[in-house]
């Protein structure tokens, strides 16, 4: 088995490493509290195993919160910052991010056009920023089981607009087997390994230890 030469990994129509720029806006306490289109622990874990996926394959990362400065509301979830080490927030006031300044320069600045997506609420600050960001020739790709919306509906409504519009759904284990894309890019493969099936909380749903015994067991 051999597998073919990896592709310009800028050129790529798929994600790469080198291709693609991380956006989490706005996983504060308020947000995560009132999402009801899924369960907020499970939220806040897929978020985070997104998170770690960007940092293993050193995704540039924007980071963003509302109404911190004014004190209306609180910063970054403790778990996300816990594994976005070195990465400053930007605060604003406004609903939709790109209608922020600095939000807007630090997009632009990390001079990537495929724009992984994540934000709270589906319907508002995830919708609104990739709407425009592809009206500016962004590729957005909205990770759809990373984020919520005040209720189902609305969250669906707001990943259909983005769709519509041209976006790319896609999940936390997409986002992560199309950075590795092989395993046999040894300098990940580990790592890659570890948020799949690591921790108490596999991503995958079952610890590597568990999934090895089912194989050696012929299940």
């Amino acid at each position: 088995m051999t597998s073919e030469p990896v592709r310009d990994p800028l050129a790529d129509h798929l994600l790469t490493p080198q291709n693609c720029a991380l956006v989490i806006i706005d996983y504060q306490p308020v947000q995560v509290r009132s999402v009801r289109s899924m369960d907020p622990g499970l939220l806040v874990d897929r978020v985070v195993h997104l998170a770690r996926f960007g940092m293993l394959y050193r995704l540039p990362v924007v980071l963003s919160t509302v109404n911190v400065s004014t004190g209306r509301n609180q910063p970054t979830i403790r778990p996300l910052q816990d594994v976005l080490p070195g990465v400053t927030p930007l605060d604003r006031t406004t609903i939709n991010a790109w209608e922020d300044t600095e939000f807007k320069q630090a997009v632009r600045a990390v001079g990537r056009r495929k724009l992984i997506m994540a934000a709270l609420w589906t319907e508002a600050c995830l919708t609104f920023p990739s709407l425009d960001a592809m009206r500016e020739g962004y590729q957005a790709y909205p990770v759809t089981d990373a984020v919520g919306g005040t209720s189902p509906e609305a969250h669906q409504a707001g990943l259909d607009r983005i769709a519509q519009a041209g976006g790319k759904p896609t999940s936390v284990v997409q986002v992560g087997c199309e950075l590795q894309r092989d395993w046999a890019r040894q300098e990940t493969a580990e790592g890659f390994t570890q948020i799949l099936f690591g921790g108490d909380r596999p991503l995958a749903g079952a610890s590597s230890e568990s999934a090895d015994n089912e194989v050696r067991a012929g299940r």
